[in-house]
């Protein structure tokens, strides 16, 4: 790459400027606990998600280089080049032991050279939209020196603090809970992409949906028709916490083999655009052949991306559960047998809690809800389970068994224990 076209990108990516108004991570205080550590931090995460930003509030009180590989500046940069960048960005501000990387996948064979960094004890902070790059890059030449954090768009208590809203709920009076109520109703419909909160803009979203598609995934993988894929993202947006069948899909797309809906669900997990869960057995070899059921990375993008006849506030609010189990890192399945629970959060080898959604508890559905809480919890020998709603609250005990029933929006905001 041409350098003296690299120094000029260089300086520009190095000068700092101050961050208005930015909006707390409950990811930035993983990110401190490992900052005297010697571990290469790894945060990834969907496009527009806020990593960037996160890295220039870290650059505010960290003696760092930063560059950004998303750059289209950068299309030409090479495995060769980052020797080069290495001693302009000493030339330029002077020897520091801090590396910080934007979307650094994009470089071909990157972690070589941050393999190298981490050897003569360099501090390296790395973004990335795909999570491929943390599997086989990172496993062959990064084992046991990196930690890896997934960040996402806002939670329902990140969007409460864009919003200027205090967050704890201890005490909380009736008026309280009038505005939470209503600032849940907001992010139902918004989601939490810190740029679409801004500009509310539709158009930004289906952008940002479009670099995903053609840049994380079309190009990444050199899939050469799009009709097929974009259908998949469209039914998927379309079916949100409902069972999806591969061959279904498959005929939908008019493709021949559902071995390629397989993998083109692969490419849209690693791009964090959507996730699959299966349904729980102890057999591995039956789960593996169970229908899956799909969840979407944000509320809003589900609206725009999504074809449906109702608003499907049920299934909406039930990704919007799914989507706070992973930030909180749960391995997630779901029930099925006679009845069906939606989910079972499994840590180590057991089952340990049982959660059912509904938008309410009504004569029409109260008892397929519980009976599909119950026999979860029977099944997995579990005293407690939780029913969330819209707005409902209450205690009930059968057969011995206590199911905690909460509105959504209190479970979001509640402290929970640690391992809870």
């Amino acid at each position: 790459m041409d350098k003296v076209k690299l120094k000029q990108i260089l300086i520009e990516h190095n000068q700092k400027k101050p961050i208005k108004d930015y909006t707390s991570r409950i990811l930035q205080k993983k990110i401190d606990q490992f900052k005297k550590t010697p571990f290469i931090i790894i945060i990834s995460g969907i496009r527009r998600c806020g990593k960037s930003t996160i890295l220039s509030q870290l650059r505010q009180n960290i003696n760092s280089y930063y560059i950004n590989f998303d750059d289209d500046r950068l299309i030409d940069f090479k495995l060769q080049d980052f020797q080069t960048m290495y001693e302009l960005l000493i030339e330029l501000f002077g020897e520091k032991d801090t590396f910080i990387f934007d979307e650094i996948q994009n470089i071909p064979a990157w972690e070589r050279f941050i393999r190298r960094l981490h050897d003569e004890n360099k501090k390296v902070y790395i973004t990335g939209s795909n999570a491929t790059m943390l599997s086989k890059e990172l496993g062959t030449h990064l084992t046991g020196r990196h930690i890896s954090l997934n960040l996402y768009p806002f939670s329902f208590k990140e969007f409460c603090s864009f919003k200027k809203q205090e967050t704890s709920i201890k005490n909380i009076t009736s008026k309280q809970r009038a505005k939470f109520k209503r600032l849940f109703n907001e992010y139902f419909n918004l989601g939490g992409f810190p740029e679409y909160l801004q500009t509310k803009k539709q158009e930004y979203l289906q952008t940002l949906y479009q670099n995903i598609l053609y840049r994380d995934i079309l190009k990444r993988y050199n899939i050469p028709q799009e009709t097929p894929l974009k259908l998949t993202t469209t039914y998927t947006a379309s079916n949100v916490s409902k069972e999806l069948s591969f061959n279904q899909i498959r005929k939908l797309a008019n493709l021949t083999s559902a071995t390629t809906i397989k993998e083109y669900f692969s490419y849209l997990e690693n791009s964090f655009l959507c996730f699959l869960i299966s349904r729980y057995d102890s057999s591995l070899k039956k789960q593996t052949y169970y229908a899956k059921k799909a969840y979407f990375i944000d509320p809003a993008m589900i609206k725009i991306l999504g074809f449906r006849s109702s608003n499907d506030y049920g299934r909406i609010l039930e990704n919007i559960v799914f989507l706070e189990l992973k930030r909180q890192n749960k391995e997630i399945y779901f029930h099925k047998q006679k009845n069906e629970c939606d989910f079972l959060i499994k840590k180590g080898l057991k089952i340990t809690k049982a959660i059912q959604v509904t938008k309410l508890l009504n004569d029409n559905n109260k008892k397929r809800e519980l009976n599909g809480l119950l026999e979860a919890m029977k099944q997995h020998k579990l005293k407690t389970g939780l029913i969330l709603t819209e707005n409902e609250s209450d205690q009930l005990s059968i057969e011995n068994k206590k199911i905690t029933i909460m509105p959504i929006w209190e479970w979001l905001l509640s402290k929970r224990t640690k391992g809870d």
